[in-house]
């Protein structure tokens, strides 16, 4: 999500690199291309006006900061706005103090809004503890009703719905099922139409009136750009909206009603969905969108993100990996495991910080991730912890049992020992350069021993650096060192061949594919001239 627009402000930076001060004709040189980005982003054109005024505002008055290069005041001044934009930061969902919580779920059809009250189900048992109820009273589009009673069964949270009432009715009966039952949360999934119309508007009003909702929430489908901010203005004005809930940013959503929306309703954004499954439901916090819009990526994202998925013992054994520079066949496929259970390659590598624009367009094949665990499954314990012993006679065999090829084993092989590499190299540029192996082991044991794994800090950062570099990828200061220079970053048309994807432009593959070809048609020349 906002690739594009993340590509041109990088590129609109780039201009104040190397300038030595920030003067009122090169800030609105900068700032006609940040006006031009933004629109082209889909941001209300009043927001992206007003937005590029508090900047300049911020750069060249009073709040600029001394001693600062002009590049990074200049980002520093637009992250900052940005937040402010899309703030505030802890909004969230008003609980009652007693008796059940109701939210009404509203929108237009098509937003997602079945899905999205499923995954706000499970969201909210999950990390705050609470008993939903779902009350299914979509009566007008087909199938509605059952495709909240399926998800309702694949979460094991109860759904509430009975024939020949009317939409009011029948969540009026929901919300008093739930007080009878002692569910302390009641979800109303009502009906939705193709556009706002007085008949949508009555009957949510309606229900508004019966059940006297704690929360009235708005979902809006992000790639309908300004058409999302319109439906949200039309609907705050008959239901008062308490906020928004932002469907669809894994698409191709430009950004643009992300940017847009709190500026123009005055509602805030409560949550995101990012992608089709049920767990693809983040909270949404301003600071952290800003940094990725801005390539910052989302460091407390990731690490929160890991702190579920990877356990403490996994995160420990992953650090040593990184400092010992010990890395087996074994450790490169628990990695990988690792990082398939945080979630889609390509969203992990968004989040984290530093990644080229190379890393970021990889298109991550996920088919191509279960034929070579494939792979893995096919060898022995034995093999995988002393991958010396895969002789031609062994590789047939795994080929065999994962149904590939020959070549598919030796490239496998071929990128491991391009990884194992890179895991040395990480090791001299990092803690490993500057301590013999017992001080190594003395560093990890007062890690474990203070906890800082496990509170999500350094360590566990570090382990993830360590997971990403075991996958082309790394993360903190290393990840710019190795990914420094021109070209294609270091190990990236590795990454993009393993992942069932095509080579970056000008990664050494094609570069010395090239040199070849040239070199093939000297001789022919040379050839013809001796003739």
């Amino acid at each position: 999500m906002f690739e594009t627009l993340t590509d041109r402000l990088s590129t609109t930076f780039s201009f104040l690199r190397g300038r030595k001060e920030l003067t009122e004709e090169n800030v609105a040189e900068g700032l006609r291309e940040v006006r031009q980005a933004l629109l082209e982003a889909d941001v209300n054109f009043k927001v992206a006006r007003d937005f590029t005024e508090r900047v300049k505002a911020r750069v060249t008055g009073e709040q600029r900061l001394q001693g600062v290069d002009p590049s990074q005041q200049f980002v520093h001044a637009f992250h900052q706005e940005l937040v402010e934009l899309m703030g505030p930061e802890d909004a969230q969902l008003s609980f009652a103090k007693s008796g059940p919580t109701v939210v009404l779920m509203a929108g237009l059809q098509g937003a997602g809004k079945t899905t999205t009250c499923a995954k706000l189900a499970k969201f909210l048992r999950e990390k705050r503890g609470k008993r939903p109820l779902m009350v299914a009273a979509d009566i007008k589009r087909p199938a509605a009703v059952e495709q909240l009673k399926v998800l309702g069964r694949q979460l094991d949270v109860p759904v509430f719905h009975e024939e020949g009432l009317t939409p009011p009715q029948l969540c009026a009966k929901g919300v008093e099922h739930a007080r009878k039952q002692g569910y302390d949360l009641v979800l109303l999934d009502t009906a939705g139409r193709l556009h706002v119309d007085d008949e949508l508007m009555a009957e949510v009003a309606e229900i508004a009136k019966a059940t006297q909702p704690h929360d009235q929430v708005l979902v809006v489908d992000a790639m309908t750009g300004q058409d999302a901010v319109n439906s949200a203005k039309a609907f705050d004005e008959r239901l008062q909206l308490t906020g928004c809930i932002l469907t669809k940013l894994d698409g191709d959503a430009r950004g643009g009603a992300a940017v847009s929306l709190k500026a123009v309703t005055g509602r805030p954004i409560l949550f995101i969905g990012t992608g089709e499954k049920i767990d693809d439901l983040d909270a949404f916090h301003p600071e952290r969108m800003a940094g990725r819009i801005l390539g910052m990526g989302d460091v407390v994202g990731l690490v929160e993100r890991a702190q579920e998925q990877i356990s403490e013992h996994e995160a420990q054994a992953a650090m040593e990996k990184l400092l010992l520079g010990s890395f087996t066949l074994e450790d490169m496929l628990a990695q990988m495991r690792m990082i398939r259970r945080m979630g889609p390659m390509k969203k992990v590598l968004g989040m984290m910080p530093g990644m080229p624009k190379e890393v970021r367009d990889i298109d991550v094949d996920d088919k191509q991730m279960n034929r070579l665990e494939a792979l893995f499954t096919s060898m022995t314990p034995q093999e995988r912890l002393k991958p010396d012993l895969l002789d031609m006679s062994r590789r047939r065999r795994i080929a065999r049992g994962a149904g590939q090829g020959l070549d598919a084993v030796n490239e496998l092989l071929k990128r491991y020992k391009q990884m194992q590499q890179m895991m040395k190299q990480m090791n001299k540029l990092g803690l490993g350069s500057m301590l013999g192996a017992g001080a190594k082991k003395e560093t990890l044991r007062g890690m474990s021993a203070t906890g800082e794994l496990a509170s999500g800090g350094g360590g566990m950062m570090d382990a993830l650096g360590g997971l990403g570099a075991g996958l082309g990828a790394g993360v903190k200061g290393l990840g710019s060192r190795l990914f420094g220079g021109g070209g294609a970053p270091a190990g990236m048309e590795d990454l993009a061949s393993m992942m069932g994807g095509p080579r970056p432009m000008g990664s050494s593959a094609t570069r010395k594919s090239g040199s070849k070809k040239d070199k093939r048609k000297k001789d022919k020349k040379k050839r013809k001239g001796r003739r």
